[in-house]
């Protein structure tokens, strides 16, 4: 329960990302780009940083914001989301045993598929659409992660983050939830009880699809998340101090594009639900999904612009749709001000499973119907 009179997350959050320099009076934070920092004259560091690959003062600006976004004790900056990924898999040794859905980031998958093969580490990958799924993928005493994604990429199916968290400690793991489209705009997984949220921060917290960098934040600072961090300054997957600050120039934005693109994308949703040449809209913000419920419980504030269109036809009528677009950019990626539009099954790995007549969306800030318009020419 928040105090009385306490400031609001995203008002914490737009504090944090100004600055008022003394000297000059600027408004914007400065980018530090040094990579080492000196003595003072008993060789005693003059601030808290010694070298650039263990930690810098931008990454640390940005870390304290996403630690307030997600309600965390501590946040960890990377390079990508995919070095944060690496770097959570790395603290597992061999014999442990982790448990993922059989849907999800394709590149997150492959990579536990690999260290499994590579590290003798189990692997068990479960349907999230089986109520039962993720309880009969857990061993107890033997599973240390259980990774989870809500809503899931590309099928926007949607895992209960608190049940999940329940069976994962129950059996003595831990458990991380990938909320890269659901940002804690909308979802603070660490409240439903997760033990670390990841995002791959080029998405949604940045925004503007210029930043490559991956964020993990913790519910409590202990020895997994000291391992974690050992990895990072070991490995140097820390995120550049420029990169950091263009991030943090995308956060100050989050919340009112976040609204924009979940609007929009509802809008898209509902207008294609039972449109004659769309066979199926995925989409957790529309009723008819079997996720909803828990969606709704989940994402206080907004379903997000990420959804699918079935296509009715073959794969090269879906491809023919992806590329005849004016206004959506045939393009990977998501979260950002612009619209994309992608056929998935072209650019996953040949593991995946995902429908051949699949387009995944990710719906920007342009005008709802612009885009509906667009997206009609290129059906018709």
């Amino acid at each position: 329960m928040s105090k009385p009179n306490a400031l609001s997350t995203r008002t914490q959050v737009a504090q944090l990302c100004h600055y008022i320099d003394q000297v000059s009076g600027a408004v914007t934070p400065p980018v530090h780009l040094s990579t080492t920092f000196a003595r003072d004259a008993n060789h005693e560091l003059i601030g808290e940083h010694i070298y650039g690959r263990i930690a810098s003062p931008t990454c640390d600006h940005v870390e304290k914001i996403a630690a307030v976004l997600d309600g965390g004790e501590e946040a960890m900056l990377f390079g990508s989301g995919m070095a944060a990924i690496a770097a959570v898999v790395e603290t597992l040794s061999t014999g442990q045993h982790m448990v993922a859905p059989d849907v999800m980031y394709y590149a997150a998958q492959d990579w536990f598929r690999r260290i499994s093969d590579k590290r003798g580490i189990g692997l068990t990958l479960f349907d999230a659409t089986d109520p039962d799924g993720l309880k009969n993928a857990i061993r107890p005493g033997e599973t240390a992660l259980v990774w989870i994604e809500t809503p899931l990429n590309p099928t926007w199916d949607v895992i209960d983050i608190a049940a999940a968290s329940e069976l994962a400690h129950e059996a003595g793991a831990i458990l991380v939830s990938d909320c890269t489209v659901s940002p804690p705009v909308t979802t603070r997984a660490l409240d439903l009880g997760a033990d670390i949220v990841f995002h791959s921060a080029t998405k949604y917290l940045n925004g503007h699809s210029d930043v490559t960098a991956g964020l993990l934040v913790t519910h409590e600072i202990n020895e997994l998340w000291q391992d974690i961090k050992t990895v990072r300054a070991h490995l140097g997957g820390i995120c550049g101090p420029f990169e950091a600050w263009l991030l943090m120039r995308g956060m100050r934005t989050l919340f009112v594009r976040f609204d924009k693109a979940s609007e929009n994308a509802f809008q898209i949703a509902r207008h294609f639900e039972g449109h004659p040449n769309i066979e199926r809209v995925l989409y957790p913000g529309l009723e008819s999904h079997p996720g909803h419920a828990i969606a709704k419980r989940q994402m206080t504030d907004g379903f997000g612009g990420m959804l699918s269109l079935l296509t009715k036809g073959d794969e090269e009528d879906a491809r023919r749709v992806a590329t005849r677009t004016k206004l959506f950019i045939p393009a990977t990626s998501l979260g950002g001000v612009e619209s994309l539009i992608e056929h998935r099954a072209s650019v996953e790995s040949p593991n995946s499973t995902v429908a051949k007549n699949l387009l995944r969306l990710s719906v920007g800030i342009e005008d709802a119907g612009d885009l509906i318009r667009d997206l009609e020419q290129a059906l018709e």
